[in-house]
Order: structure tokens, then sequence, then C-alpha cells
């Protein structure tokens, strides 16, 4: 029999989609897509929840700021509630103080001006005469006052009309002081509970770094609050005395002025400290305001050469230029509230790294 040749039939194959796409090519879509969508939501949330975010923040801060007193306070036997409403209540009376004091003088310089203003507007007429060779008058000064007068009317009456505004951005404020009270209060009541309730999702290890970064805030903030008191209160009894002793009035609100403010107001805090009780004494007379601008120069140099780093170098070591970067970038990247907790958020990192880095002995060259 004639051998029979062998002949294959080729079938063609069906294409799918499945043989075309890739198992892992949807699922993998699948979390891009999920992925995109969680980093928009995060960021649209954290947009939306600014305001609360930074409450917390500031309270955090504020809580570590006055923990190592209610510690002090509940090593000796308070509760720690207690405690706690006992640093509020001293906290508030000396804030309530300070702007009490600054309101009365802002009341007696005030009243001060308006009662000298015919006398100081003669003086400034002669004044401008004399040295930019005019013939000014009372009435040229007066016109030009009404007419400034006029301006402001009209300004105040446009504000007036936004007082729906004004009153809105008031109460949120109010709002907000008091969420920071009130989250300050718990954050240092409950600082230990806290801390647990933090620790207890982390492992061992992590748990002790955690613990560490916790206690080094605490110790630079409360450091950072307490030395600056300190500072404030050298500077308001050296400030005093000078000024007592040159005549110039309101001499305890305005040393109280020049301490607090040269002191917690970063960076720009000593030019403003300096330039009120400079222009208190001009209204008396120029020698008493050149005399008191040269003390606090004198003061200033004496203070950061000789008390600062005396009374920093255990609860705040930290170079001025860093200091002073440090408060642009907060500044730049948070606005006011920045500006007041970059130094310690600087102070805590600058430790804490610090605790972490070996440094080594520099060999001579």
């Amino acid at each position: 029999m004639p051998e029979e040749a062998d002949e294959t039939v080729d079938v063609p194959r069906r294409i799918t989609v499945q043989s075309i796409i890739p198992a892992w090519l949807p699922r993998a879509y699948l979390m891009a897509a999920v992925t995109v969508a969680g980093i928009v939501i995060t960021f649209w949330s954290l947009a939306k929840l600014q305001g609360l975010l930074t409450v917390l923040v500031i309270s955090l801060f504020l809580a570590f700021a006055i923990e190592p007193a209610v510690n002090w306070l509940a090593a000796r036997g308070w509760k720690r509630g207690l405690a706690t409403g006992a640093v509020f209540v001293i906290v508030l009376v000396v804030i309530i103080g300070f702007l009490w004091t600054m309101g009365g003088l802002i009341v007696d310089q005030v009243t001060s001006l308006i009662r000298n203003a015919p006398h100081n507007t003669e003086d400034a007429v002669a004044w401008i005469n004399s040295t930019f060779h005019t013939d000014l008058s009372g009435a040229d000064i007066t016109e030009r006052a009404s007419e400034l007068s006029s301006s402001l009317e009209k300004w105040v009456v446009g504000l007036a009309g936004d007082v729906w505004g004004i009153g809105t951005t008031a109460l949120g404020v109010l709002f907000q002081g008091l969420g920071v009270l009130l989250f300050t209060y718990y954050f240092a009541a409950d600082g230990p509970r806290f801390r647990n309730a933090v620790c207890s999702v982390l492992p061992p290890k992590r748990q002790r770094h955690v613990l560490r970064a916790w206690d080094i805030a605490v110790e630079k903030t409360g450091g950072y609050l307490y030395s600056r008191a300190l500072l404030a209160l050298c500077s308001a009894v050296a400030h005093y005395a000078a000024m007592r002793i040159l005549g110039i009035p309101s001499a305890f609100a305005l040393a109280l002025w020049v301490g607090v403010v040269s002191q917690f107001i970063p960076t720009v805090g000593t030019y403003l400290a300096g330039a009120l009780p400079v222009l208190v004494a001009l209204s008396q007379s120029s020698s008493t305001a050149l005399w008191i601008l040269g003390f606090i120069v004198v003061y200033q140099q004496f203070e950061n050469y000789v008390l600062q780093p005396r009374i920093t170098a255990t609860t705040l070591d930290m170079h001025p230029a860093v200091a002073f970067g440090a408060v642009l970038a907060g500044a730049a990247l948070f606005g006011a509230t920045g500006a007041l907790l970059a130094i310690p958020v600087t102070a805590t990192a600058q430790a804490f790294i610090g605790a972490y880095i070996r440094r080594y002995d520099v060999a001579p060259s």
C-alpha cells in the first residue's frame, strides 16, 4: 500500500483579551487609581482641617511648656488635673496682669498726648520751619489734621459696614483660643496616659525612640519658656530702674513691655520693645530719649554676651544664626504661629539628632 502522507492541519488559535493583557495589569491600574485618590483625599482633608491641626500643634507645645511645672506639683502629691489647673490659673493671671498694665499705659499716654497736643503742635511747627526753612503756621497744621480726620472717618465708616465679617472673625479667634486652652489642658493633665496610648500601637524598639523624643520635646520647650521668663524678669527689673532714674512716666508698664516683648517675640521683639520707651521719653525731652536708647543698646549687649549664655546653657543651647534662620523658615511656612514655635521645635530636633549622632574629635591638619 502506498504510504500515506502525514499531514498536520494548523487550527488558528482564538485570540482573547485575557491572552493580550497580563493578569497583573488591571490590578496595577486599580492600585494606582486608589493611590492617587488617597493622595487627593489626604491633601483635601489637610486643607480643610488646617485650622484644627494648627490648634492641636499649638496646644501640644503649650502642654510641653507647662508639663515640667505640672510634673513638679504632681511629684509633691498633687493630682495631675488639679496641678494643671493651678498652672493654668497662674499663667492666665500673669497674662491678664500684663494686658491690664499695658491698657493703663495706653490710656495714660493717649490722655497725655491729647492734653499736650497744642504745645506739641507749636513745637513741631517751629522745628519744621527752622529745619526746612518753611513758613508754616498752626492753621496749616490744623487744616492738614482736619483732612486726616476726614479720611479716618471715612475709613471707620467703611470698616463699620463690615461688622458681620469682623464679628465672625472675632468669634472664630475666640473659639480657636478656647480650643487651644482645652486641648492644652487635656494634653498636660493626661500626658502620661496620652504617651502610653501612642506607644501602645508601636513595637518596643520604636517605643523607646518615641518616648525619648517626647522627653526631649518637653525638656527643650519647657526650658525655652522658663529661660525666656527669667530673661524677661531681669530685663524688666533693669529697665525699670533705668526709667525711674531718668524720670520717664509709666516706668513699670514700660519695663514690663520691654521684658516680655523682647524675649517672647522672635527676631523683631527687641526693636519693638525698645521703640515704645524711646517714644514716651521723647515726649519728655530728646536728651532723655537718647539716654534710654543708649541704656537699651548697652543692656542688649550685656544680655547677649553675659546673661543669655549662662541662663540658656542648660536649657536651649542654640546658635543665634540657627535660631534666626528657624524663625524665618517657620514664618515662611506657617506664618506667625510658625515663627513662635520655630525655636522650641528646632531645639527639640537639634537635641534629638544630637542624641543619635556620634561626634569625633577633629584631627589637627
